[in-house]
């Protein structure tokens, strides 16, 4: 098993290709990108000289999502990274990111501590099972049954009930809902 303390080493070959050393086979920057969203550090190193890639690497995932029209920074926030690169306030911005994203990252962990603390008590808000049971209901029908890990076993010629149950539902949060706003 993968020590997710220690960051994952990539090696670079002379090839320029990405080595993962770990499951010992070559990955791309979109490999990369899905270790870090999954919550892995990175590390990539060139083999020869040992140099350490992996801020141009990170820079390089960003800027292909970019090119791709995924808006990873607004405009201003680029601006103002090339305009500080210009500025003698180069040794203030990089600490400065870093404290934003520490305190974001907190924050988003703040904020889904106190969801799952929450959770229990969703049933008892008005109308939440029949909107549970209708989403998972709407999510099989999408999937074609592939998504019953969602919603429980799937048998045969429920398409046709599931149908019925998601118009049945959708009535009742209906009712439900104009009863709340009389």
């Amino acid at each position: 098993m993968a020590d997710k303390e220690k960051p994952l080493l990539i090696k670079r070959y002379a090839s320029r290709r990405l080595y993962n050393t770990e499951t010992s086979d070559y990955v791309t920057l979109e490999d990369i990108a899905g270790f870090i969203r999954d919550g892995r550090d990175v590390q990539i190193v060139d083999l020869k000289s040992g140099d350490d890639l992996t801020r141009q690497y990170l820079l390089q995932i960003v800027a292909e999502h970019e090119s791709r029209g995924e808006s990873v920074l607004p405009i201003n926030v680029l601006t103002d990274l090339v305009r500080s690169y210009t500025t003698q306030a180069t040794s203030v911005v990089p600490q400065f990111l870093a404290a934003s994203f520490e305190a974001f990252r907190d924050s988003q962990s703040k904020w889904a501590e106190s969801m799952s603390h929450m959770n229990p008590m969703m049933p008892k808000i008005p109308g939440f099972e029949a909107m549970q049971a209708q989403q998972e209901a709407f999510l099989k029908a999408m999937t074609g049954g592939m998504g019953s890990q969602w919603s429980g076993p799937e048998g045969e010629g429920e398409e046709g009930e599931d149908l019925d149950a998601i118009k049945k539902q959708l009535a009742e949060l209906q009712a439900k809902l104009s009863k709340m706003g009389k």
